[in-house]
């Protein structure tokens, strides 16, 4: 056979099996969508945001269940090992959050619990790293996998947040902390940013009211971002872990609101998260993450993924997931 003919020939061959693979995985996240519900806008597990997660407090009250998964990688694709986690780890939460907004004399303050809990397996996310993203999508060769943790994970939060209004615009600037206790680790932390702001709104407290095309476009654009500050204490899954940490969070989001509650109705947003990292490296000095973020909501869902591309690396903390659903439009009116 002529050699472009088998070159075509192992392209189909490849995209087919990329296809079927991706065909299962959406069936399993429609599974995890009709039987395991989640939330729209949860605040995430803390330890999650040292793997990327977007992890602003929430704007309005929520009441959430869904499914979390990351995954600590303990080599890359060249068998170079991340550093003394001599594991790979892979957890699976069912979480569940809770974020209250005060009335009367609190009205600025808002509180929120959550918990993840679920069994550490090298599955599903070695399944999802190698078989689905490196083989089926990229072809590239498989992230090594050596010892692999089998235990029952777990990690308890909570925090409690300060909300600052703008003209025109409701509990945008936020000054807060809490702490996480749990087998992987312990942290107290303080965080301060901005929430969907809209710039357009800005502008129109300004000069009043925008109208045509461009303002059209610009109206549902919101901004966010987020400084955070640690203090970390080692845990059963990690250990030798840096004493503080620092981190960075930014993105953009565009979709439709309802005005009163902040509630998205529809939106996608894309983030980027530089840590300075909770692992320590031989010489005994932190190692610096950098993630890229993507989240997709249609209340009362949402997909998000993360993933360390931006660092051009493969281990340590690599990637995550999660799929939820806000439970609280199927309660009661009286217990919402």
């Amino acid at each position: 056979m002529p050699r472009r003919h088998v070159g075509c020939t192992r392209y189909v061959a490849h995209r087919s099996r990329f296809i079927q693979k991706l065909s299962w995985f959406l069936m399993m996240l429609c599974c995890i969508g009709g039987f395991a519900p989640s939330q729209s806008h949860s605040e995430t597990p803390a330890p999650f945001i040292h793997w990327g997660a977007l992890s602003y407090p929430d704007q309005e009250p929520d009441l959430s269940m869904g499914l979390s998964l990351f995954r600590f990688t303990e080599f890359n694709g060249e068998g170079e090992r991340f550093n003394g986690i001599k594991e790979t780890i892979g957890i699976n939460f069912i979480t569940f959050s809770w974020t209250n907004h005060f009335t009367g004399q609190l009205e600025n303050w808002s509180t929120n619990f959550t918990l993840g809990i679920g069994p550490t397996r090298n599955q599903p996310t070695e399944w999802l790293q190698n078989d689905l993203i490196h083989d089926g999508l990229w072809g590239i060769p498989p992230v090594p996998v050596g010892d692999t943790r089998k235990q029952t994970d777990f990690s308890i939060s909570g925090s409690l947040t300060r909300w600052w209004e703008i003209p025109g615009q409701k509990r945008v600037f936020y000054l807060g902390g809490g702490g996480q206790s749990g087998s992987l680790f312990h942290e107290l932390f303080a965080r301060a940013g901005f929430r969907r702001w809209s710039p357009l709104k800005t502008i129109e407290q300004w000069k009043g009211p925008a109208n045509g095309l461009l303002a059209d476009i610009l109206r549902p654009l919101r901004l966010s971002g987020m400084v955070r500050t640690a203090r970390i204490a080692t845990g059963s899954a990690f250990h030798d872990l840096a004493n503080t940490t620092y981190t960075a969070q930014g993105s953009i989001s565009y979709g439709w609101y309802n005005e009163i509650t902040l509630r998205p109705w529809f939106e996608i947003e894309i983030g980027a998260t530089i840590d300075s990292g909770i692992f320590n490296g031989p010489q005994g000095d932190s190692l610096e993450e950098r993630f890229w973020t993507a989240a997709l909501r249609v209340h009362p869902f949402t997909v998000e993924t993360w993933n360390d591309q931006l660092n051009s690396k493969d281990y340590g903390p690599t990637y995550g997931a999660r799929l939820m659903m806000d439970v609280s439009c199927l309660l009661p009116d009286s217990w919402q």
